[in-house]
Protein backbone atom coordinates (compact mmCIF):
# COMPACT_ATOMS: atom_id res chain seq x y z
CA UNK A 1 0.00 0.00 0.00
CA UNK A 2 1.34 3.41 -0.96
CA UNK A 3 1.71 5.30 2.32
CA UNK A 4 3.38 8.45 1.04
CA UNK A 5 3.92 9.67 -2.50
CA UNK A 6 7.51 9.97 -3.62
CA UNK A 7 6.58 9.70 -7.27
CA UNK A 8 6.98 12.21 -10.06
CA UNK A 9 5.39 12.97 -13.41
CA UNK A 10 8.48 11.64 -15.13
CA UNK A 11 7.95 8.20 -13.53
CA UNK A 12 4.26 8.28 -14.46
CA UNK A 13 5.09 9.13 -18.07
CA UNK A 14 7.71 6.38 -18.15
CA UNK A 15 5.19 3.89 -16.72
CA UNK A 16 2.63 4.77 -19.40
CA UNK A 17 5.09 5.46 -22.21
CA UNK A 18 3.14 3.51 -24.82
CA UNK A 19 -0.03 5.48 -24.17
CA UNK A 20 1.93 8.75 -23.97
CA UNK A 21 3.45 8.05 -27.38
CA UNK A 22 0.08 7.17 -28.90
CA UNK A 23 -1.68 10.29 -27.58
CA UNK A 24 1.09 12.58 -28.80
CA UNK A 25 1.14 10.94 -32.22
CA UNK A 26 -2.63 11.29 -32.56
CA UNK A 27 -2.37 14.94 -31.57
CA UNK A 28 0.46 15.45 -34.04
CA UNK A 29 -1.60 13.71 -36.73
CA UNK A 30 -4.37 16.28 -36.34
CA UNK A 31 -1.86 19.15 -36.73
CA UNK A 32 -0.25 17.45 -39.73
CA UNK A 33 -3.57 16.94 -41.52
CA UNK A 34 -5.02 20.35 -40.68
CA UNK A 35 -2.03 22.70 -40.80
CA UNK A 36 0.56 21.03 -43.01
CA UNK A 37 -1.67 19.25 -45.55
CA UNK A 38 -4.22 22.03 -45.37
CA UNK A 39 -7.18 19.67 -45.02
CA UNK A 40 -9.32 22.10 -43.03
CA UNK A 41 -12.44 20.07 -43.64
CA UNK A 42 -10.94 17.49 -41.25
CA UNK A 43 -11.93 19.70 -38.32
CA UNK A 44 -14.90 18.29 -36.40
CA UNK A 45 -17.36 20.00 -34.02
CA UNK A 46 -16.36 19.89 -30.38
CA UNK A 47 -19.76 18.47 -29.36
CA UNK A 48 -18.80 14.98 -30.61
CA UNK A 49 -15.67 14.54 -28.47
CA UNK A 50 -17.48 16.21 -25.54
CA UNK A 51 -20.23 13.57 -25.53
CA UNK A 52 -17.69 10.79 -26.01
CA UNK A 53 -15.56 12.17 -23.17
CA UNK A 54 -18.57 12.20 -20.85
CA UNK A 55 -19.31 8.55 -21.62
CA UNK A 56 -15.65 7.69 -21.17
CA UNK A 57 -15.55 9.40 -17.79
CA UNK A 58 -18.61 7.45 -16.61
CA UNK A 59 -17.12 4.10 -17.65
CA UNK A 60 -13.69 4.83 -16.17
CA UNK A 61 -15.07 6.22 -12.90
CA UNK A 62 -17.50 3.33 -12.42
CA UNK A 63 -14.74 0.79 -12.94
CA UNK A 64 -12.48 2.54 -10.45
CA UNK A 65 -15.27 2.81 -7.85
CA UNK A 66 -16.12 -0.88 -8.20
CA UNK A 67 -12.45 -1.83 -7.93
CA UNK A 68 -11.99 0.31 -4.81
CA UNK A 69 -15.00 -1.44 -3.24
CA UNK A 70 -13.17 -4.76 -3.71
CA UNK A 71 -10.00 -3.29 -2.20
CA UNK A 72 -11.87 -1.94 0.82
CA UNK A 73 -13.73 -5.22 1.34
CA UNK A 74 -10.37 -7.02 1.38
CA UNK A 75 -9.13 -4.60 4.04
CA UNK A 76 -12.25 -5.18 6.13
CA UNK A 77 -11.80 -8.94 5.89
CA UNK A 78 -8.22 -8.69 7.12
CA UNK A 79 -9.40 -6.40 9.91
CA UNK A 80 -11.79 -9.16 10.99
CA UNK A 81 -8.92 -11.62 10.84
CA UNK A 82 -6.82 -9.41 13.14
CA UNK A 83 -9.60 -9.07 15.70
CA UNK A 84 -10.62 -12.73 15.57
CA UNK A 85 -6.98 -13.79 16.00
CA UNK A 86 -6.66 -11.71 19.16
CA UNK A 87 -9.89 -13.22 20.47
CA UNK A 88 -8.65 -16.71 19.60
CA UNK A 89 -5.48 -16.45 21.68
CA UNK A 90 -7.48 -15.03 24.60
CA UNK A 91 -9.93 -17.94 24.38
CA UNK A 92 -7.14 -20.50 24.21
CA UNK A 93 -5.38 -19.08 27.26
CA UNK A 94 -8.63 -18.83 29.23
CA UNK A 95 -10.12 -22.20 28.26
CA UNK A 96 -7.15 -24.56 27.83
CA UNK A 97 -5.13 -25.37 30.95
CA UNK A 98 -2.22 -26.96 29.07
CA UNK A 99 0.21 -24.15 28.13
CA UNK A 100 2.01 -26.38 25.61
CA UNK A 101 -1.24 -27.04 23.73
CA UNK A 102 -2.01 -23.31 23.71
CA UNK A 103 1.43 -22.50 22.30
CA UNK A 104 1.13 -25.14 19.60
CA UNK A 105 -2.36 -24.07 18.55
CA UNK A 106 -1.54 -20.35 18.52
CA UNK A 107 1.69 -20.89 16.58
CA UNK A 108 -0.21 -23.05 14.11
CA UNK A 109 -2.75 -20.27 13.67
CA UNK A 110 0.02 -17.76 12.93
CA UNK A 111 1.30 -20.23 10.35
CA UNK A 112 -2.22 -20.33 8.91
CA UNK A 113 -2.22 -16.52 8.54
CA UNK A 114 1.14 -16.49 6.72
CA UNK A 115 0.09 -19.31 4.39
CA UNK A 116 -3.13 -17.43 3.62
CA UNK A 117 -1.06 -14.35 2.72
CA UNK A 118 1.16 -16.38 0.39
CA UNK A 119 -1.75 -18.06 -1.36
CA UNK A 120 -3.57 -14.77 -1.91
CA UNK A 121 -0.42 -13.33 -3.49
CA UNK A 122 0.17 -16.48 -5.57
CA UNK A 123 3.47 -17.10 -3.77
CA UNK A 124 4.83 -20.49 -2.78
CA UNK A 125 4.28 -20.63 1.00
CA UNK A 126 6.93 -23.30 1.52
CA UNK A 127 9.75 -20.98 0.48
CA UNK A 128 8.42 -18.00 2.46
CA UNK A 129 10.80 -16.98 5.25
CA UNK A 130 8.02 -16.49 7.82
CA UNK A 131 6.47 -19.88 7.06
CA UNK A 132 9.83 -21.64 7.31
CA UNK A 133 10.57 -19.91 10.61
CA UNK A 134 7.25 -20.99 12.09
CA UNK A 135 7.67 -24.55 10.89
CA UNK A 136 10.93 -24.58 12.83
CA UNK A 137 9.17 -23.26 15.96
CA UNK A 138 6.53 -25.96 15.65
CA UNK A 139 9.19 -28.60 15.30
CA UNK A 140 7.34 -29.81 12.24
CA UNK A 141 9.01 -32.89 10.84
CA UNK A 142 9.26 -33.78 7.20
CA UNK A 143 6.21 -36.05 7.38
CA UNK A 144 4.04 -33.23 8.75
CA UNK A 145 5.17 -30.81 6.05
CA UNK A 146 4.61 -33.48 3.38
CA UNK A 147 1.05 -34.01 4.60
CA UNK A 148 0.48 -30.25 4.53
CA UNK A 149 1.73 -30.00 0.96
CA UNK A 150 -0.56 -32.80 -0.17
CA UNK A 151 -3.73 -31.17 1.14
CA UNK A 152 -6.20 -29.81 -1.38
CA UNK A 153 -6.53 -26.80 0.92
CA UNK A 154 -3.60 -26.29 3.26
CA UNK A 155 -5.51 -23.59 5.10
CA UNK A 156 -8.48 -25.78 5.93
CA UNK A 157 -6.12 -28.54 7.01
CA UNK A 158 -4.26 -26.22 9.38
CA UNK A 159 -7.57 -25.04 10.91
CA UNK A 160 -8.66 -28.67 11.31
CA UNK A 161 -5.37 -29.57 13.00
CA UNK A 162 -5.82 -26.72 15.50
CA UNK A 163 -9.38 -27.77 16.32
CA UNK A 164 -8.25 -31.37 16.69
CA UNK A 165 -5.62 -30.33 19.22
CA UNK A 166 -8.17 -28.29 21.17
CA UNK A 167 -10.69 -31.14 21.34
CA UNK A 168 -8.11 -33.25 23.17
CA UNK A 169 -8.13 -30.75 26.03
CA UNK A 170 -10.76 -31.12 28.79
CA UNK A 171 -13.06 -28.38 27.47
CA UNK A 172 -16.65 -27.73 28.40
CA UNK A 173 -19.04 -27.97 25.43
CA UNK A 174 -19.84 -24.24 25.44
CA UNK A 175 -16.16 -23.30 25.45
CA UNK A 176 -15.43 -25.69 22.59
CA UNK A 177 -18.39 -24.25 20.68
CA UNK A 178 -17.01 -20.75 21.23
CA UNK A 179 -13.63 -21.78 19.85
CA UNK A 180 -15.26 -23.44 16.85
CA UNK A 181 -17.16 -20.21 16.17
CA UNK A 182 -13.89 -18.27 16.11
CA UNK A 183 -12.31 -20.78 13.73
CA UNK A 184 -15.42 -20.45 11.54
CA UNK A 185 -14.71 -16.71 11.40
CA UNK A 186 -11.22 -17.46 10.08
CA UNK A 187 -12.69 -19.63 7.33
CA UNK A 188 -15.29 -16.96 6.48
CA UNK A 189 -12.50 -14.41 6.07
CA UNK A 190 -10.53 -16.85 3.94
CA UNK A 191 -13.57 -17.53 1.75
CA UNK A 192 -14.21 -13.82 1.28
CA UNK A 193 -10.60 -13.17 0.27
CA UNK A 194 -10.63 -16.10 -2.15
CA UNK A 195 -13.87 -14.82 -3.69
CA UNK A 196 -12.26 -11.44 -4.37
CA UNK A 197 -9.07 -13.06 -5.66
CA UNK A 198 -10.69 -15.63 -7.94
CA UNK A 199 -13.58 -13.54 -9.31
CA UNK A 200 -12.33 -10.97 -11.80
CA UNK A 201 -14.33 -7.89 -12.68
CA UNK A 202 -16.29 -8.15 -15.95
CA UNK A 203 -13.84 -7.68 -18.79
CA UNK A 204 -16.28 -5.47 -20.64
CA UNK A 205 -15.48 -2.42 -18.50
CA UNK A 206 -11.78 -2.48 -19.30
CA UNK A 207 -12.46 -3.24 -22.98
CA UNK A 208 -14.91 -0.37 -23.44
CA UNK A 209 -12.71 2.12 -21.62
CA UNK A 210 -9.62 1.27 -23.66
CA UNK A 211 -11.46 1.42 -27.01
CA UNK A 212 -13.38 4.58 -26.18
CA UNK A 213 -10.18 6.23 -25.00
CA UNK A 214 -8.38 5.52 -28.27
CA UNK A 215 -11.37 6.87 -30.23
CA UNK A 216 -11.50 9.97 -28.03
CA UNK A 217 -7.74 10.54 -28.38
CA UNK A 218 -8.13 10.39 -32.18
CA UNK A 219 -11.12 12.77 -32.38
CA UNK A 220 -10.39 15.28 -29.62
CA UNK A 221 -7.39 16.99 -31.35
CA UNK A 222 -9.42 17.56 -34.55
CA UNK A 223 -11.98 19.57 -32.59
CA UNK A 224 -9.37 22.05 -31.30
CA UNK A 225 -6.57 22.02 -33.86
CA UNK A 226 -7.89 25.09 -35.71
CA UNK A 227 -7.70 27.14 -32.52
CA UNK A 228 -4.66 25.68 -30.77
CA UNK A 229 -2.49 24.33 -33.60
CA UNK A 230 0.56 22.53 -32.10
CA UNK A 231 -0.62 23.24 -28.56
CA UNK A 232 -3.26 20.54 -29.11
CA UNK A 233 -0.53 17.88 -28.83
CA UNK A 234 0.29 18.40 -25.11
CA UNK A 235 -3.39 19.12 -24.38
CA UNK A 236 -4.41 15.81 -25.92
CA UNK A 237 -1.74 14.09 -23.85
CA UNK A 238 -2.89 15.66 -20.57
CA UNK A 239 -6.61 15.00 -21.09
CA UNK A 240 -6.24 11.45 -22.39
CA UNK A 241 -3.59 10.53 -19.84
CA UNK A 242 -5.97 11.67 -17.10
CA UNK A 243 -8.61 9.21 -18.33
CA UNK A 244 -5.92 6.55 -18.73
CA UNK A 245 -4.69 6.91 -15.15
CA UNK A 246 -8.24 6.72 -13.76
CA UNK A 247 -8.72 3.49 -15.68
CA UNK A 248 -5.33 2.14 -14.59
CA UNK A 249 -6.17 2.85 -10.95
CA UNK A 250 -9.23 0.63 -11.31
CA UNK A 251 -7.18 -2.12 -12.95
CA UNK A 252 -4.63 -2.06 -10.15
CA UNK A 253 -7.21 -2.06 -7.34
CA UNK A 254 -9.16 -4.91 -8.93
CA UNK A 255 -6.88 -7.44 -7.20
CA UNK A 256 -6.07 -6.04 -3.73
CA UNK A 257 -3.71 -8.93 -2.94
CA UNK A 258 -1.19 -8.58 -5.75
CA UNK A 259 2.40 -7.33 -5.51
CA UNK A 260 1.68 -3.87 -6.92
CA UNK A 261 2.32 -0.74 -4.87
CA UNK A 262 -1.38 -0.11 -4.17
CA UNK A 263 -2.11 -3.63 -2.92
CA UNK A 264 -3.19 -4.30 0.64
CA UNK A 265 -0.26 -4.51 3.10
CA UNK A 266 -0.99 -8.14 3.97
CA UNK A 267 2.66 -8.83 4.85
CA UNK A 268 2.54 -6.08 7.46
CA UNK A 269 -0.84 -7.30 8.72
CA UNK A 270 0.24 -10.93 9.00
CA UNK A 271 3.45 -10.00 10.83
CA UNK A 272 1.49 -7.77 13.19
CA UNK A 273 -0.88 -10.65 13.93
CA UNK A 274 2.12 -12.83 14.75
CA UNK A 275 3.63 -10.15 16.99
CA UNK A 276 0.33 -9.60 18.84
CA UNK A 277 -0.33 -13.29 19.45
CA UNK A 278 3.19 -14.24 20.43
CA UNK A 279 3.39 -11.29 22.81
CA UNK A 280 0.39 -12.80 24.58
CA UNK A 281 2.35 -16.05 24.87
CA UNK A 282 5.24 -14.17 26.46
CA UNK A 283 7.68 -14.63 23.57
CA UNK A 284 10.51 -12.12 23.30
CA UNK A 285 12.08 -13.12 19.96
CA UNK A 286 9.41 -11.45 17.85
CA UNK A 287 9.84 -10.67 14.15
CA UNK A 288 10.44 -7.04 13.28
CA UNK A 289 7.40 -5.07 12.19
CA UNK A 290 7.28 -4.40 8.46
CA UNK A 291 8.47 -0.86 7.72
CA UNK A 292 7.66 1.44 4.83
CA UNK A 293 10.27 0.99 2.10
CA UNK A 294 12.26 3.69 0.30
CA UNK A 295 9.48 4.16 -2.26
CA UNK A 296 6.88 4.90 0.41
CA UNK A 297 5.20 1.48 0.07
CA UNK A 298 4.06 -0.71 2.97
CA UNK A 299 3.90 -4.35 1.91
Amino acid sequence: MLVNSNGSMVRILAWQWRSVTLYMLLGGLAVFVHDILGQHQARIPSSGPAVLGAALGIFASFRTSAAYARWWEGRQLWGRLVNASRLFVSQCQAYVPDADVVRTVVTRHVLYVHVLRCQLRDDDPWVDAHVQRLLGRLGADEAWVTRARQQTSVLHWLAHESLLALTKAPLEPLKLQSLESTVATFLDVQGGCERIKRTPMPRGYGFFVSRLLILFAALFPFSLVETLSWAVVPLNLVVCLGFQLISETGRILEDPFNHFYNSLPVTSLSVNIERNLRQRLGDADLPDAVAVDANGVLW
